[in-house]
C-alpha cells in the first residue's frame, strides 16, 4: 500500500482566513503608530456578524471598529456586516517594563525541497489557491470563482496524485466548462504537467457557505494551512492576532528561521527545531534541533542564536506592520521576510 499523505490549503476568502486578516490587520494599525504593542485579538464572524475581542496594551489611539470596516471591505469586497468590537484596552504606565514569557510549544521547520525551503506539496497546494484568487480578481473568465475555496492535494511521499479543487461556483457555467478552464489555467500552469495527476473540480457538491454573509469563520482554526499543511508538527496555540513578542509568535518564527538557517547553509537536508516556553521566563525551557537523518544541532544552534522573544523581535525585525500579509498563504516562505 503506497504510504498517501493530504495537504491543504484555503483561498483568502475562507471564512476563517477573513478573521484572520482582519486580526492582524488591525495588530498592523496599533504597531503603526506603537511598536511595542502588546495584543492578543480573536475574530469571530457568523452570517452577517462580526465580533472583535482581546486583550491590549498599547498607546496606540485609534477608531478600531473603522479600521475592521475597511479591512473587511477590502478583504471580501463589500461592507455588509456591522462589527462589534469589545477589546479590553489599556495603556502601559510611564516606562513600564514588559515582562517577557509566555507557555506554548512551538515548532520550525526547513526542507531543501523546494527553493522556500517548505515540502513540496504544500507548496503546490498555497500556489494553487493564490492562483485562484488571483484569477478570479484580474480575469473575468474566472468570474464563477467565489472568495471561498480550498485545494487539497494528495501525495505519495514523492509524487502528486490527486489534485482536488473545491469552491462555490455561481451555477451559471457549465460544469465541463468550469472544469476546463481550472485544468489549463489554474492546475497545469503550476504542476507544469498533470500527466498521472487525478484532478477533481467540485467532485461532489459545491463547495462553501460564502464567507462570512452565510457562512462562519473564526481566528486561528487555520493553524495546518499556516504552516507546514499538517505534514509537520506546528505549534500550540495559533499565530494571527498575536503581537510579535509574543512567544507563540516570535518562536514559531525564529525556530522557522533556525530550521532554514541549518538547511541554507548545507549542514542538512532538513530540519525541524522545536522551543518551548513557560510563564516568567523569557529564554525557552526547551530546545531541540534535528535533522530527518538524526544528527542532532540543539548545541549549535543555543550557541548561535537567542530565543529570548525580545531578541528575536530584534533579529527579525518584527516590530512593524507585516502581519496582515502573513495571514493567508501561509507564514512561511516568503521572500521578503528571513522566515
Amino acid at each position: 500500500m503506497p504510504n498517501l499523505k493530504l495537504v491543504e490549503a484555503v483561498t483568502a476568502g475562507h471564512p476563517d482566513k477573513i478573521c484572520d486578516q482582519i486580526a492582524d490587520g488591525l495588530l498592523d494599525e496599533f504597531l503603526r503608530r506603537d511598536p511595542q504593542t502588546r495584543a492578543s485579538l480573536e475574530v469571530l464572524g457568523s452570517h452577517g456578524m462580526l465580533s472583535v475581542g482581546g486583550t491590549v496594551l498599547s498607546n496606540a489611539d485609534f477608531d478600531c471598529s473603522a479600521v475592521v470596516r475597511k479591512l473587511y471591505e477590502e478583504i471580501a469586497g463589500h461592507n455588509d456586516v456591522e462589527p462589534f468590537v469589545n477589546i479590553g484596552m489599556s495603556k502601559p504606565a510611564k516606562d513600564t517594563k514588559f515582562q517577557e514569557g509566555g507557555t506554548t510549544i512551538v515548532h520550525g521547520y526547513a526542507t531543501k525541497e523546494t527553493r522556500e525551503y517548505l515540502p513540496r506539496p504544500y507548496v503546490i497546494a498555497q500556489t494553487l489557491v493564490r492562483r485562484m484568487d488571483d484569477l478570479r480578481r484580474t480575469n473575468p473568465a474566472f468570474h464563477f470563482l467565489k472568495p471561498h475555496g480550498k485545494v487539497q492535494v494528495v501525495f505519495d511521499g514523492k509524487n502528486v496524485k490527486t489534485v482536488i479543487l473545491l469552491f462555490e461556483p455561481d451555477g451559471k457555467v457549465s460544469d465541463q466548462e468550469v472544469k476546463t478552464k481550472c485544468l489549463e489555467q489554474i492546475v497545469e500552469p503550476v504542476l507544469g504537467s498533470v500527466e498521472g495527476v487525478q484532478v477533481l473540480v467540485n467532485p461532489y457538491a459545491s463547495y462553501g457557505g460564502g464567507e462570512l454573509m452565510r457562512g462562519s469563520g473564526s481566528t486561528g482554526r487555520k493553524t495546518a494551512n499556516d504552516t507546514y499543511g499538517g505534514l509537520i508538527p506546528h505549534g500550540v496555540s495559533a499565530l494571527s492576532g498575536k503581537d510579535p513578542h509574543s512567544p507563540d509568535r516570535a518562536g514559531a518564527y525564529m525556530a522557522r528561521f533556525v530550521a532554514k538557517s541549518l538547511v541554507a547553509s548545507g549542514l542538512c537536508g532538513n530540519a525541524l527545531v522545536s522551543l518551548g516556553y513557560t510563564l516568567g521566563r523569557a529564554e525557552p525551557i526547551l530546545v531541540q534541533a534535528t535533522s530527518g537523518t538524526g544528527e542532532d544541532f540543539t548545541e549549535l544552534v543555543k550557541a548561535q542564536f537567542d530565543f529570548r522573544p525580545s531578541e528575536i523581535v530584534k533579529r527579525l525585525d518584527l516590530a512593524k506592520p507585516l502581519y496582515r500579509r502573513t495571514a493567508c498563504y501561509g507564514h512561511f516562505g516568503r521572500v521578503d521576510m528571513p522566515w
